[in-house]
């Protein structure tokens, strides 16, 4: 499907029926699949031969919809798994073990912050953290002998602060390091990050992919352009023998453009187990097919709550990259030019107490921890998300006690802007 646009792909990639086979995507909702020989069996065990054994590892729904979103992407291979968290820890763990270093930007996500900051370090993983704003001297300073990737996201949750993907994946690989992206707010709807010189793409697939609250997961892709083996001194586990598959070297036995992936399934997610349900892949795939429909509405109406909240008295500042003077405008416009997300963070001039205020007088926007969903949600983030943060980490994660993140869906602009309006009267 690869020659095809990115609509026909939301609707189309991944599973073409047969004659006479399912025009939906099959349910494949077994743990288990029958062999005739205990032979046939040990091949798949040995990696000798492709096929399924035990949906732990791989399951036929979740291949179908992984090749989809990995046809999206533009990569090579993809993976489905239980959560955007279980994807970004199996796309570090991956390649980085104990005692090794990894660049992330300091801005990302609080729950994949703490699972860098505090769980992985309990691992032996150090992790050095760098404003998205940095120099490209900052940037540099950061780097280790041991650093292994270095980890950002397109548009960060909930800063809302734009990758400058070229200068990050620039000095990624004069390191030697593949750049991860979590591309799940602009989703490949809005930005492709392999286009921009990024190697791994993460998703949490329960936000716009999904897009209505159905489902948890997670998705990895690999953009099939880093060369481990040009680098296997840093990455031996995918460039050495793998005692625990007969001695596979993974780069050799299934190159560049699966490697990463078949390491990924076959020894992470047999250990740790992080699949994500065939039932949850089929409703993620429901989300996909309008997915390139809902993105537009999204940032739509996005553009609208943030253009009225701008002028408004009570506000102290909003940060939408799409808007006209923010910013991440700029940057927005290189690699986004056609939408980035329907998130809108913004600030109150009375405070923490205006923000919570605010909260409570909302009648169609949804207080939930969700966001990037087809209902209107909202959070204030150092109360929920970031709670674990102190107030420094706070204001280095872009996050300040009075932002609120307002979450648009695919409602009437007007109906929200409404909602906001007389929310605000009550501060």
């Amino acid at each position: 499907m690869s020659d095809y646009n990115m609509s026909t792909k939301c609707v189309q990639s991944g599973y073409t029926p047969g004659n006479g086979e399912p025009r939906q995507i099959p349910i494949v909702q077994s743990t288990t699949f029958k062999y005739a020989t205990s032979e046939d069996m040990g091949k798949l065990f040995d990696l000798e031969a492709s096929g399924y054994f035990y949906t732990r590892l791989q399951n036929p729904t979740n291949d179908m919809v992984a090749a989809k979103i990995c046809d999206m992407e533009g990569g090579t291979a993809a993976m489905l798994t239980s959560s955007g968290q279980a994807a970004n820890f199996y796309a570090i763990f991956n390649i980085a073990n104990c005692g090794d270093h990894v660049v992330a930007c300091s801005t990302i996500y609080g729950g994949t912050y703490n699972l860098f900051h505090v769980t992985m370090r309990k691992m032996g993983i150090a992790f050095t953290f760098v404003s998205p704003d940095c120099t490209q001297e900052e940037l540099e300073a950061a780097f280790q002998p041991n650093t292994k990737a270095v980890f950002g996201e397109t548009i960060a949750n909930p800063a809302l602060t734009v990758l400058d993907i070229e200068k990050f994946a620039k000095a990624a690989h004069a390191h030697g390091v593949p750049l991860v992206i979590d591309n799940t707010f602009a989703t490949p709807v809005n930005c492709r990050p392999f286009e921009w010189g990024c190697d791994i793409v993460t998703h949490s697939t329960t936000k716009y992919m999904d897009g209505h609250g159905a489902g948890v997961g997670g998705a990895i892709v690999d953009s099939g352009r880093f060369d481990w083996m040009a680098h296997a001194d840093k990455f031996p586990g995918l460039c050495t023998p793998d005692d625990s598959y007969h001695g596979i070297t993974y780069a050799e036995k299934f190159g560049q453009g699966g490697a990463f992936i078949t390491k990924c399934t076959a020894q992470l997610m047999r250990d740790f187990g992080s699949i994500q349900s065939p039932q949850n892949a089929f409703l993620l795939n429901l989300g996909l097919e309008s997915l390139h429909v809902r993105m537009p509405r999204h940032c739509e109406n996005a553009l609208a709550v943030a253009r009225y909240l701008k002028s408004h008295p009570k506000i102290s500042f909003v940060t939408y990259p799409g808007l006209e003077g923010d910013k991440y405008y700029d940057l927005a416009q290189k690699y986004m030019p056609n939408g980035t997300c329907g998130v809108v963070s913004f600030g109150f001039k009375g405070g923490r107490t205006a923000a919570e205020t605010f909260m409570k007088h909302l009648k169609l926007a949804a207080i939930e921890t969700h966001v990037a969903d087809a209902r209107t949600c909202t959070l204030h983030p150092a109360s929920a998300t970031h709670r674990q943060m102190n107030d420094q980490e706070l204001v280095a994660a872009g996050i300040t006690p009075d932002l609120v993140r307002f979450s648009c869906g695919i409602e009437d602009a007007a109906d929200l802007i409404a909602d906001i309006e007389q929310a605000l009267e009550q501060v």
